[in-house]
Formats: structure tokens, C-alpha cells, sequence
């Protein structure tokens, strides 16, 4: 029912059990103290996984923090800023069936990873599963739990909860052999939103996508972020999405549909230039999805249009 809470039943502490199925990566910028908790959390979970920290040219003294406190973690300090790329790189140092994406303000409850390693172990043609996400201070439900719930994407009868159009990075599971088929993150879009085009190149290629309420992320976010660079490379990398994958007028109505409703502001007007600049390599990258990819999308639509979880603000 709408409006209704996921709250999992309670479960006694899971005992440390090494779960060599999944490891997690996690990208990291400017966030040294936030990302020393992350990894605190993360190691201390009861299924001890291998972690990859990709520090994204922070000048803050990261990489040489996470060295000192925590030399078990593989640590990738890049002298650039890789964006979600950065995930990409860390997705590279591993072997493990499954990879969990983690941000420097987020965090994995004990036992989700291996109940996601268990329910892809058990549907081989499920790319990623999505977790609930839980505000921190406060556990309360981030805004955009009812969509995923709610979902009115239309998948597979198999899937072990709602079928969805696109995820969330930051508290998903992925099938490495997934993310590595559709070559991971566009280095092109860089960072925000950059799910939803990777999203859609999954299921033309036959994968699904679910959220799974058994899973739950905490997020606190973190005070330390350039909100109105998110916005601008947000709505880029929207505007580049929607062309580089929908048909002619789903594009047009959601190309009009965002111009209509974003800010009248500088950000807006930097993005919407970004997206114009970018138009010759989109239409060079062009490839429509096919039908039954795009009835995801086209699901989705409506939603989106009255989302309050999924506006451009800063």
C-alpha cells in the first residue's frame, strides 16, 4: 500500500562470517573525516568485505589517512577527480561475483550484503539490486523509497521485488559481469545521474533491476558537496541520457517537460549550455533503445513528472 514503511523484522546479530561473494567500492572527495567513519562501518561488518577505496584527487590528506588507519583497504589514489568513473577503476581491482557501491556518507546494515549476494546468487539474470535508504539522523525513509517501492515498471514475473527503470549507485549491488558486459559509467557524463543511461543499456542487453526492501543503506549527507555543480552536470547529464537512448518524441516531451520546470537561474543556464555543447558527440552516440528497454522508461515518465524527490534544486 502507498505510504506504507518497509521495516524489515527484527533479526539477532549476524556473527562475523567472511562472505567472499561480494566486495564494496567506494569513491571518495574532499571527505576525509566522513570516509574514515565509512570505513570503520564497513569493516566492522559481519561479512568482512574486501574494500576498494578510490580517492578522487582529494587534498585533504585522504590517502595517506586511510594508509595509517586502515592498510587492509585497497586504496586507488587517483590525482584527478574521476567522478563515478572512480568506480569503474575500482570495479577493476576485483574478482568478486558482486560489487556494492558505497559513498563516503553512506553505509551497508549488517547482513544486507549477503542477503543481495544471495538473492543474485539465486536469479542469474539480475544485474542489480537497490536497498532501502534510511536518513540518518533520524532513520527515517528518504523520500524516494515510496517510488522505488511503488515502481510501476514492469519486469520480469521472477524478480524478488519491483522491477525498476534505473538505481540508485550509492545503495545498490551490482553483478560485476553485468556492469563490465555494458562497460560501466560513461566517463563522459562524469557524475550525477549517471545511472540512468547504464540503467537503460542493462536491460537492452536482457538484465533486470529491482529494489529489494530486505536491503538497507543509511545515508547522512555529507555538508561537504558543490550542490550547484551537481545540478548543472545533473541536468547535462539528463538532457544527454534522454537523447543518447529514447526514441524522437519521448525525447521532445522530456526535453520540453525539464526546460518548463528548472530553475531560472545561472546553474540551469550552464547546464542546458553543457547539454547543447555536447549535442555532436550524443548524436554520434546515438542508439535508441529497443522496445522492450524503453517501455521502462516510458513506465517511468509519469512518475518522474510528479516526483518531489527528483527536482533540480541547489
Amino acid at each position: 500500500m502507498r505510504g506504507t514503511v518497509d521495516r524489515p523484522a527484527p533479526r539477532p546479530a549476524a556473527e562475523p562470517r567472511p562472505d567472499p561473494r561480494v566486495a564494496v567500492v567506494v569513491i571518495t572527495h574532499e571527505r576525509r573525516a566522513e570516509l574514515l567513519v565509512a570505513l570503520e562501518r564497513l569493516l566492522a561488518l559481519p561479512e568482512q568485505p574486501h574494500v576498494v577505496v578510490v580517492d578522487n584527487g582529494s587534498t585533504d590528506g585522504t590517502a595517506d589517512a586511510v594508509r595509517e588507519r586502515f592498510p587492509q583497504v585497497d586504496l586507488v589514489a587517483s590525482p584527478e577527480n574521476l567522478g563515478a568513473i572512480g568506480r569503474n577503476v575500482g570495479v577493476a581491482r576485483l574478482d568478486t561475483p558482486y560489487v556494492a557501491f558505497c559513498d563516503d556518507d553512506t553505509w551497508w546494515e549488517p547482513g544486507s550484503l549477503r542477503t543481495a549476494a544471495d538473492v543474485l546468487t539465486a536469479h542469474p539474470r539480475l544485474a542489480v539490486v537497490t536497498a532501502r535508504i534510511v536518513v540518518e539522523p533520524g532513520g527515517r525513509e528518504d523520500p524516494i523509497v515510496p517510488e522505488l517501492r511503488d515502481s510501476p515498471v514492469r519486469g520480469a514475473d521472477w524478480l524478488p521485488g519491483p522491477a525498476l527503470g534505473s538505481f540508485l549507485a550509492g545503495a545498490s549491488v551490482l553483478r560485476r559481469e553485468a556492469f563490465v558486459e555494458v562497460g560501466g559509467f560513461s566517463e563522459r557524463l562524469w557524475l550525477g545521474g549517471e545511472e540512468e543511461l547504464m540503467a537503460g543499456d542493462l536491460a537492452a542487453a536482457g538484465w533486470e533491476l529491482c529494489y529489494l526492501p530486505a536491503l538497507t543503506v543509511h545515508h547522512q549527507a555529507s555538508r561537504v558537496r558543490d550542490a550547484h555543480r551537481r545540478r548543472r552536470d545533473g541536468i547535462r547529464n539528463t538532457l544527454w541520457t534522454t537523447w543518447l537512448r529514447r526514441p524522437l518524441w519521448p525525447a521532445l516531451r522530456r526535453t520540453a517537460h525539464l526546460v518548463r520546470t528548472l530553475p531560472r537561474d545561472r546553474v540551469t543556464a550552464e547546464g542546458l549550455l553543457a547539454a547543447v555543447r555536447g549535442a555532436p558527440w550524443v548524436l554520434r552516440e546515438r542508439r535508441v533503445l529497443p522496445p522492450h528497454a524503453e517501455a521502462r522508461f516510458a513506465a517511468l515518465d509519469a512518475a518522474q513528472r510528479r516526483s518531489t524527490a527528483r527536482r533540480y534544486v541547489s
